[in-house]
């Protein structure tokens, strides 16, 4: 017979693996830490430049970041923070390399959800992340799910649970109880609405009195922030339906939007999303509050038959939320709940593979443009990158042949080029949105 006492020990032995695999994995101060990246990378991947023309510039101009020279031959190596400088201050062809960022803007939010596990959905939102910094965005990355596993692999593990999503909600609740008992009495009746009590376990945390700034935490890539996850955040759907009974009038599903609305609209450019394996309160929240929905999706007819069992719940879950709460405060959210793009993203997937072929036609013929044009192959680099708890991106070519780096790093390219493509489309859409409004 098993108890509580046996899982707690097979916790804590599994913890003594965890910190010997964050040895082999981060540096020696268990921190994570970002590679530099060659002149090679920098110009011909991320800048779309030849490698010479790269070098003219920089030998033209001293005063530009000359990054590191490796000790044999001639390769430079640069910090992300170097390169973005590079970005700022390069023209070529008279192009500037910032990217397509319209000005007075609030960030587009990105929620990538699926509730079938395994789906690739933590492995998506990092390398989306990742692409998108070396593109020269400020990226917000929030981890909805409990596994934490893309707080783990932006570098965090030791994170007190009043710092993530329920942290988020728990202040929402106390502030938006005490907004509902200040408000004036009704114009019909002229009495107040009775007032609503929290218990002092809720307010005694203190929660109420964080600033939006404190939930956020800085990670080894400089223009990459997280609102991480942690284990000891899986009580969060108990603890959720409780709040809901003290307050039956707080609208639970706005929280993360209404804390969102308070970010300054210049401090990111993206805010992207991971999503528990299911619909609960934190992944409602999250597609509540996204302006694009990514829906990762292996290729088995398994993985086909969840995700159309997904879309039907979150269907259902989103027009219930609609028809029940049209008169409660959402934020900058409107009722019903509308989403600016819709993309089905086809993972693992094998070109070589007959199966893997006919699910994506399968995908494309149900689901037609709604689906992503270039899947993300597997390949061993990135079989490679989600046993190291990072992204090919992070990953140093040189720990293997070239060609099977590249080719992992172009699958993840193309796919996030189309994410881009529909960031730029939102971006459009955000702005006819608040004008009309």
């Amino acid at each position: 017979m098993y108890d509580h006492t046996d899982l707690a020990a097979m916790q804590a032995q599994s913890l003594k693996m965890q910190s010997w695999i964050r040895k082999q994995t981060f540096s020696p101060e268990h921190e994570k830490t970002l590679r530099r990246f060659s002149s090679w990378e920098v110009a011909e991947l991320i800048f779309k430049v030849n490698q010479s023309t790269f070098r003219g510039k920089l030998a033209a101009d001293p005063s530009l970041p000359g990054g590191e020279v490796e000790e044999e031959g001639r390769q430079r190596w640069f910090s992300l923070e170097e390169i973005n400088e590079l970005r700022r201050r390069m023209k070529f062809s008279r192009k500037p390399l910032l990217p397509h960022r319209p000005a007075g803007k609030r960030a587009v939010r990105a929620a990538v959800a699926n509730f079938k596990g395994g789906a690739g959905k933590s492995t998506v939102a990092l390398h989306f992340a990742h692409a998108a910094a070396l593109d020269g965005y400020r990226v917000l990355l929030v981890d909805f799910d409990p596994q934490a596993t893309l707080s783990h692999s932006m570098g965090l593990t030791d994170v007190s649970e009043d710092h993530t999503v329920w942290g988020i909600m728990a202040r929402d609740l106390v502030r938006e109880t005490d907004r509902m008992n200040a408000a004036p009495a009704g114009a019909a009746t002229g009495r107040a609405a009775p007032k609503r009590t929290l218990p002092a376990s809720i307010r005694d945390l203190g929660l109420s009195e964080l600033r939006p700034g404190d939930f956020i935490h800085r990670t080894a890539w400089s223009t990459i922030d997280i609102i991480p996850s942690c284990a000891n955040a899986a009580f969060v759907e108990f603890a959720s339906a409780q709040y809901r009974h003290l307050n039956p009038e707080w609208s639970f599903f706005a929280c993360v939007a209404r804390y969102l609305d308070a970010l300054p609209d210049e401090d990111y450019d993206l805010i992207l999303f991971d999503c528990p394996p299911a619909i609960g309160y934190q992944s409602m929240n999250a597609v509540f509050a996204a302006d694009m929905l990514y829906i990762p999706s292996g290729p088995g007819y398994w993985e086909y038959d969840s995700t159309t069992s997904f879309i039907g719940q979150l269907s259902e879950a989103l027009a219930d939320l609609s028809d029940g709460f049209a008169d409660f405060p959402t934020g900058k959210v409107s009722l019903p709940k509308a989403f600016h793009d819709i993309r089905f993203l086809m993972t693992r997937y094998e070109p070589g593979n007959d199966l893997h072929v006919a699910m994506f036609d399968a995908f494309r013929k149900v689901f037609g443009d709604n689906v992503a044009e270039h899947p993300v192959e597997l390949t061993r680099a990135v079989e490679q990158s989600g046993r190291f708890l990072c992204s090919v991106y992070e990953i140093d070519y040189r720990d293997m042949t070239r060609e099977t780096w590249k080719r992992a790093r172009k699958s993840f390219d193309r796919a996030y080029e189309e994410f881009r493509d529909a960031i730029h489309l939102t971006w459009d859409g955000i702005e006819a949105e608040e004008t009309a409004a």
